[in-house]
């Protein structure tokens, strides 16, 4: 009976380190890592940097339309991070649509009331700066341009740490 017990422990924990490997060879960036660098647009034939941003708390969320996880997630970055912190000049928040152009986001984001960036990443230049696949996923950087947070999929107790994280990084901001 030990004896199975020790195979079952041991063969789970061979698959789900794994699981872990294959998920990091999905993600290109960590922790620590200075952005990479590309253009976007930000309205309909207007084009901006990231490094633009620099000196802004910048979030990054990668997703598509189609994904549930996504679906979950949205509503409630709209309220808990979105609402509270819009109106933050050391603030900036840009939703890229993997796969997605501006016909299928701009009736999206109306039909869904979201009122933050939702922009086209149609041929995958912004994912592919940072993951070969899972959706969706948060990036945040800090005001010197390094990653300082990365999540993969949706769950809430890890999404309750990015607001936390969002939260005191723009207070601290706000007493300097």
């Amino acid at each position: 009976m030990m004896k199975k017990i020790f195979i079952f422990l041991f063969t789970s924990l061979i698959a789900i380190s794994s699981f872990a490997q294959n998920e990091d060879k999905d993600t290109y960036t960590k922790i620590g890592d200075e952005a990479p660098k590309f253009s976007f647009e930000l309205d309909k034939g207007k084009i901006v940097d990231i490094a633009d941003y620099k000196g802004k708390l910048i979030l990054i969320n990668l997703f598509a339309t189609w994904c549930p996880p996504c679906n979950t997630e949205l509503p409630l970055v709209q309220k808990e991070i979105w609402d509270k912190h819009k109106d933050n000049k050391n603030f900036a928040f840009f939703v890229f649509g993997r796969e997605e152009g501006w016909d299928k986001l701009i009736p999206y984001k109306a039909k869904k009331g979201f009122t933050f960036p939702i922009l086209p990443d149609l041929k995958r230049v912004v994912f592919s700066k940072f993951a070969k696949q899972s959706i969706p996923r948060n990036i945040l950087i800090d005001e010197t341009g390094k990653i300082i947070y990365q999540s993969i999929g949706y769950e809430e107790k890890e999404f309750q740490s990015l607001v936390k994280l969002i939260d005191g990084k723009l207070k601290h901001k706000a007493t300097k």
